[in-house]
């Protein structure tokens, strides 16, 4: 029954009819929750006497009521410890006195000497005290109020109830039940700052967790010491050699608890944070787990050109530094996606998971006809970074990222877009809603409803009290996580590239790898931007190799091999600074002719990794190619049109189709 219905049952009462049998009925029914307590002592006479049948003179008996009374009134001072002091202590004493007297009647009798005015006197001021402490409990005026009247009126919430706080160390939850009718779960909400204010705690020490199958009926979680503000270094790998599936441990949240984060569940995340946030180091902390697990790939780009994860360089299956570089990037992920999941559903599995990446052995996963094990390599699950999006995104389409997003999760693909604004007007809302799990650091309170749920700012989080004045502070939003932590503020490890550097080198070994299926995508579509990359340990087995005069001479051309360097270059003669053939008579090159320079200018930027071209590029090879401007922009619609050039979000930009090369 509620606190509502019982105050309506109490007004009937009142209100019942004024007859000699109403007026009965009336005090019968008031004075029966204040029989317990007369029952109690009535019941305690009869035992007394009863006992003394049994064991007047006994010894044995004496001993045995004496123990039992002590046992009985130690236990209820042990069942009393979850209660008030008040309620504890009344309920310690009543057992001891009812107790003591049992005893004493039990040995001597219920009428000998004392016992019977004992009886006669403690009896009735026990039951009486217990009937006063019900009287003085119930109040009409505060029922259905919190048993902390003041702060809720303060706050104007003076008819909730509070139920019993379950206290922690450093935590303190409150179960709450807003009035029925006058208040809902978003009054709650909005006075969580005054709450905080009345505690004199930040506005960030004080969130709520509605109840969703409750409108009124939630619980609030007030934590008044801030545990963050003393830096935690990052400790080292969580699960070195483990895989991706398994969770990143990258901080800690307030009350202790691990900052946990698991990029299958998340499927792509958000991280944003002002300059200063701690943004970086966060990253840092997310690539330092990364690395050390077995079965993952990364692709990363990052325009700030390894100013702050350069040390993972290395570690990376490929890197990116330019916009043009990210915009192909962006393609090779969109190839990747059904080749991916191409491989997937011919060895049967839904999504990616662990044993994807593993040799294909099993005759559950085979992709061969008679069903025996076929032994493909398997395919590590791919994370694609993109450091700083927002330069990014000036340089491609706005909604660049939205088809992936959607597409990538069932291929093992995770994106990872980090950047300092996610505003409207750096990243559309279609871009936005793909990226369902995010990470916030300390933001301008103006960007703060990009960055995190509604309700999770409902909840109590508040990043923009932050802005970059609590380095490393951030909240996790992201599948996998508890829905009461996305409200809970979290720091991330201090770290630095020291560490990261550690990581990519030492555990190089135990990584798998770029798998073939990634790896051709990637190639016919990057081309050598993307084969004449520089492989994970390359750069350290360039420096291991030894010198030999060999290689230097036999890069020498041999028309060139009896040229003295140290020599002087002769004095030129007259007429060397003239064309052989002036330009205004040189005659044009024959269509096939001029076709075949074209291509191998295309071949020739592709070597170079210059893939995003246009036709002002063709242009100013006019003279080589050998026609006019407008044949040479007329065959650069026919490449286009023949897919030898594709469209880019950037009009008049165009990305070179390579030939399939190998990885």
């Amino acid at each position: 029954m509620t606190d509502h219905d019982s105050e309506r049952q109490h007004e009937e009462h009142l209100k019942g009819g004024s007859s000699a049998s109403g007026i009965g009925a009336y005090l019968l029914h008031r004075a029966k929750p204040h029989l317990p307590p007369w029952i109690c002592v009535g019941g305690l006479g009869l035992a007394g006497g009863g006992a003394n049948l049994m064991w007047a003179g006994s010894a044995g008996g004496a001993v045995g009521l004496t123990l039992a009374s002590v046992a009985l009134t130690g236990a209820t001072w042990w069942a009393g410890k979850s209660t008030g002091q008040q309620r504890r202590l009344h309920s310690a004493i009543t057992v001891a006195a009812g107790s003591a007297w049992l005893t004493g009647a039990a040995l001597a009798g219920p009428l000998t000497g004392v016992m019977p005015h004992a009886f006669a006197m403690g009896g009735p001021v026990m039951a009486l005290s217990w009937n006063i402490r019900m009287v003085m409990r119930r109040s009409p005026d505060s029922t259905g109020q919190s048993s902390d009247k003041g702060l809720l009126e303060k706050v104007g919430l003076a008819r909730t109830r509070i139920g019993t706080p379950k206290v922690e160390a450093n935590k303190v939850t409150l179960p709450y039940a807003l009035p029925a009718g006058e208040a809902t779960n978003d009054d709650m909400a909005k006075a969580l700052p005054r709450i905080a204010s009345a505690l004199d705690v930040p506005t960030t020490a004080v969130r709520m967790r509605p109840d969703p199958d409750s409108a009124r009926r939630g619980t609030v979680t007030i934590v008044p010491v801030d545990m963050l503000k003393t830096v935690t270094w990052w400790p080292g790998p969580s699960n070195p050699g483990g895989s991706i599936a398994e969770p990143l441990v990258i901080g800690i949240y307030d009350d202790g608890r691990q900052l946990e984060l698991t990029l299958p569940q998340a499927i792509h995340l958000l991280i944003m944070g002002a300059t200063g946030a701690g943004k970086t180091e966060g990253a840092m902390d997310v690539l330092a787990e990364v690395l050390t697990r077995r079965d993952v790939a990364v692709w990363l780009s990052d325009p700030k050109r390894g100013q702050d994860l350069g040390e993972a360089f290395p570690a990376c299956d490929w890197v990116v530094d330019t916009p043009d570089g990210s915009g192909i990037l962006i393609e090779a992920v969109k190839a990747a996606i059904p080749a991916r999941q191409k491989w997937l559903g011919d060895h049967s599995y839904r999504s990616w998971c662990p044993e994807a990446a593993e040799v294909q052995n099993s005759t559950d996963h085979t992709c061969r006809p008679d069903r025996t094990a076929c032994g493909c390599p398997g395919i590590a699950y791919l994370l694609a970074w993109f450091e700083e999006a927002a330069n990014t995104l000036r340089a491609v389409d706005d909604d660049a990222f939205t088809g992936i997003a959607q597409e990538a999760r069932s291929a093992g693909i995770s994106l990872i877009v980090s950047m300092q604004r996610a505003s409207g007007y750096q990243i559309s809302t279609d871009t936005r809603a793909s990226l369902p799990a995010a990470m916030c650091f300390g933001v301008d309170e103006r960007d703060a409803g990009f960055a995190l749920p509604t309700e999770v700012l409902e909840a109590g989080a508040n990043p923009g009290a932050w802005g970059n004045k609590r380095p490393g502070y951030c909240y996790l939003v992201s599948a996998g996580v508890d829905e009461d932590l996305w409200s809970t503020p979290s720091r991330t490890y201090r770290n630095d590239p020291v560490a990261l550097d550690w990581v990519a080198r030492h555990f190089a070994p135990f990584r798998m790898g770029i798998d073939p299926v990634t790896a051709a995508a990637a190639a016919g579509v990057a081309g050598q931007l993307y084969t004449g990359r520089d492989r994970p340990g390359q750069q350290a087995e360039a420096q291991d190799a030894p010198e030999d005069d060999d290689v230097t001479t036999s890069l020498v051309d041999p028309e060139d091999a009896g040229i003295d360097p140290e020599k002087d270059l002769p004095e030129p003669d007259d007429g060397d600074d003239f064309a052989l053939v002036p330009p205004d008579t040189r005659p044009e090159l024959g269509t096939d002719e001029a076709r075949e320079v074209i291509e191998r200018l295309l071949e020739q930027w592709e070597c170079e990794g210059r893939m995003v071209v246009g036709p002002k590029d063709f242009l100013a090879h006019s003279q080589e190619i050998g026609r006019k401007p407008t044949w040479i922009k007329n065959q650069v619609r026919d490449m286009r049109a023949a897919g030898r050039l594709v469209e880019t979000s950037e009009t008049g930009r165009y990305r070179i189709a390579p030939a399939l090369t190998p990885a």
